[in-house]
């Protein structure tokens, strides 16, 4: 039997190990860019739809220039 994985499953795989204080800081991040008023959000020149997509990323999914 030949298992094919699904492009589905390698995105919900995380790529890298992180640190838990690391995983913590992108969703807290995520949580408080998801509570910004309408003028904050134009203030950092982003969307609603933008910030509620953002908010939704996996916790492991951070930008590979972080330090973890």
């Amino acid at each position: 039997m030949t298992y094919i994985a699904s492009s589905r499953a390698a995105f919900h795989r995380p790529a890298r190990r992180l640190k838990l204080s690391t995983i913590l800081a992108a969703w807290r991040s995520r949580q408080h860019l998801k509570a910004l008023d309408a003028r904050a959000l134009e203030d950092i020149g982003l969307s609603r739809a933008a910030a509620r997509a953002e908010a939704r990323r996996p916790i492991w999914d951070v930008p590979s220039t972080w330090k973890y």
